[in-house]
Parts: structure tokens; C-alpha cells; sequence
């Protein structure tokens, strides 16, 4: 991994490490992500749940109710409620918040998503994807991405 990242919440009491680049970068702009972060849009790390090596605290999970009726499972600190990373359908995916980051900074989205609920005065680079809704993975993800989720899967 070129920049070796960790973060955590606000108070300190929950702690990781990411093992390993991120397999994809969402910033994500759709309704619930607003909602729940109380912002404009939420920038996500897509990355193995194997890959997210908590250093400590013990994240607590909240079953967060989203539009479409399914639940999105969000780890929060049990101090200070900072939302740490989430679990959509994919037990095995985790969607690490960028602002937790230690330097959240060294994160660039690689897919704008969701943006027909995007807020008028954000504007997107023309250099990264953007999609009113959501996009195909095998279109937009590098091949060793891919093959990482892939492997997620034994058949």
C-alpha cells in the first residue's frame, strides 16, 4: 500500500487500520447518505472486511432504516457515536468513512454516484465517472479489484 492509512472516531475509543488499498472509492450523494451524515455527500473506501484491522474499541452496529425499505448496518463508536464504517448487503464489504481517516485527504473519489439527488452547489470534476444513480462494476473497477471481490466468493 502506497500511504499506509488509520483512523477513528472523534474521541479515540475506536481505532483501525486499513491493510491494503481500497478496492474502490464511492463518493456517494443519494438521500440517505445525507441524511446520515448531515452533509451534502458521503465519501466511502470500499474494502474486504478482513482488511479493517481494529486497533481499538469495539465499533457497536445500528441497523439504519434507508428509502428502498433494507437496512444498512452502520458501526459506530459507543462513546461518541461517530459513524465509523458501514455494511450494506455484503457482510464481507465494508464502506469506511473517509472523514474518519486520520488524513482524509489522501482519499479522491473514483465514481461521483446517486447524483440526481446531488445539491445544486456542488460541482463534480469532469475527470471522475458520475452517475445519476449507480453504475456497473465490471465496467469501472481496476481487474485486481475485481478479482479481490471475487475471491470473497468460494464456489
Amino acid at each position: 500500500m502506497s500511504v499506509q492509512r488509520e483512523g477513528g472516531c472523534s474521541c479515540g475509543d475506536v481505532r483501525y487500520r486499513l491493510l491494503s488499498e481500497p478496492l474502490f472509492v464511492h463518493c456517494c450523494h443519494c438521500l440517505n447518505c445525507q441524511r446520515q451524515t448531515g452533509s451534502a455527500f458521503v465519501v466511502n473506501l470500499l474494502i474486504e472486511a478482513d482488511r479493517v484491522e481494529l486497533l481499538a474499541g469495539d465499533p457497536q452496529r445500528v441497523d439504519v432504516p434507508r428509502d428502498d425499505g433494507s437496512v444498512q448496518r452502520v458501526f459506530r463508536c459507543p462513546t461518541c457515536q461517530i459513524a465509523v464504517f458501514s455494511q450494506y448487503t455484503r457482510p464481507d464489504v465494508r464502506f469506511v468513512r473517509a472523514g474518519t481517516l486520520d488524513d482524509p485527504r489522501c482519499v479522491v473519489p473514483d465514481v461521483h454516484i446517486f447524483t440526481r439527488s446531488k445539491v445544486g452547489w456542488v460541482e463534480l470534476p469532469s475527470s471522475t465517472p458520475a452517475f445519476e444513480v449507480y453504475y456497473d462494476q465490471h465496467e469501472l473497477w481496476p481487474t485486481e479489484s475485481l478479482e479481490r471481490l471475487a475471491a470473497l466468493d468460494p464456489k
